[in-house]
């Protein structure tokens, strides 16, 4: 019974993982092939000139591994970390005020979602225009920086424009994740004098972690491969704020697309290994549950 249930389960998946196999695992084969060749006219050990694509096997991945490269992933991490984790305390705020506000629910709730609707590329213009030197944030601060240029006032506008455009999908998947949450739960612990706090910290936090841990997983693997805000916002080839993505970016744009794919395929397993991790970390892993549940 149960094999002839697994193989309707596998007949039923099996147009689903062929468009996957399609869409998705074809084009991974095809940049880790292209990230083990080199393209373009280079000397060979005997001088003479070499021209079209060579398989040159890891020298990309080792050639790679550059202070650039380490200066891209460092920015890559500390934008995941730093953003994701004020994402998830504004987010989580956003969604206790939408789902607590009585008076004006519709309008609170499509007010704070307006950001996350913004195409990003037209937030990262918009970010650019308010920290310009003569822009609004020199002017409300009363400070003279320059803010898109590079250093250490670049990193924090990109922070500031992604969690303004992020924040809410944080908020939308929270406050979905406390409207399940029945109310006599929340009047029981008030009954029993449990403060605000408490409620909270001990009831609250603790039913919403799910969808919490779901959108925490969901920022963390759209932040490994930020591109476009700081793109836009900042500028490419700088170094206070380029990623991975745009350190591949900049590579195939210089037509070297071995070393591009190295990077991508770099950045797809380092995304791989951190999703991984979380998701054993934090047991996200609904299925494995269930498992362990039934047995």
């Amino acid at each position: 019974m149960r094999a002839r249930a697994g193989r309707t389960a596998a007949l039923l998946l099996s147009p689903s993982l062929l468009v996957l196999g399609l869409v998705v695992g074809y084009p991974l084969l095809a940049a880790f092939r292209e990230s083990l060749h080199r393209s373009g006219d280079e000397l060979d050990a005997d001088g003479f000139v070499v021209t079209g694509d060579r398989f040159v096997g890891l020298d990309n991945y080792a050639d790679a591994l550059g202070s650039r490269f380490w200066t891209a992933f460092g920015n890559t991490s500390f934008f995941t970390v730093t953003t994701v984790a004020i994402e998830v305390v504004i987010g989580t705020a956003m969604a206790l005020v939408m789902h607590r506000v009585i008076r004006g629910r519709g309008l609170v709730r499509a007010s704070i979602l307006v950001p996350w609707a913004i195409p990003t590329a037209v937030s990262g213009l918009l970010w650019r225009w308010i920290f310009q030197s003569d822009g609004v944030a020199n002017q409300v601060l009363a400070t003279n920086l320059l803010w898109t240029s590079d250093g250490w006032a670049a990193r924090i506008a990109v922070i500031i424009a992604d969690t303004w455009k992020t924040a809410p999908f944080v908020g939308l998947l929270v406050l979905a994740g406390l409207q399940l949450i029945p109310h006599e739960v929340n009047e029981a612990a008030r009954l029993d004098g449990a403060s605000a706090w408490q409620r909270f910290w001990r009831v609250t936090l603790p039913l919403v972690k799910p969808a919490l841990l779901v959108a925490a997983l969901f920022r963390l693997l759209d932040a490994l491969r930020m591109f476009d805000l700081p793109f836009v916002l900042v500028g490419a080839q700088k170094g206070s704020v380029e990623t991975l993505s745009m350190l591949a970016w900049s590579e195939a744009n210089q037509v070297r697309y071995g070393p591009a794919a190295a990077y991508s395929v770099i950045l797809f397993l380092y995304v791989v290994v951190i999703a991984f991790v979380f998701v054993r970390l934090l047991g996200t892993d609904l299925l494995g549950d269930k498992r362990k549940a039934s047995a």
